[in-house]
């Protein structure tokens, strides 16, 4: 683990982003009491971070308030439903 002050991070990044591709844990201390750990991000963020996806996940939600939903109780159901997408 390597800790490094902001001013440090800002002037070497190339350097420390570096580092953490070659899986070393780096955290940026910013003022006495705050630190931030840097880490590669995964496939899994971009997509959680993606305003396309989140829409629709409040779309989902929302008909689910509204029960518009459909039930699936059995394997056939399950298949006539995802056939009629």
């Amino acid at each position: 683990m390597l800790v490094v002050s902001s001013r440090e991070f800002r002037e070497n990044q190339a350097m420390y982003f570096d580092l953490v591709d070659q899986n070393n844990q780096v955290i940026v201390q910013r003022g006495k009491n705050k630190g931030y750990i840097i880490c590669p991000a995964s496939e899994i963020d971009r997509v959680s971070l993606n305003p396309v996806l989140i829409e629709k996940i409040k779309r989902a939600k929302q008909q689910i308030v509204e029960k518009k939903t459909k039930k699936v109780k059995t394997k056939d159901e399950l298949v006539q439903l995802l056939d009629n997408l």
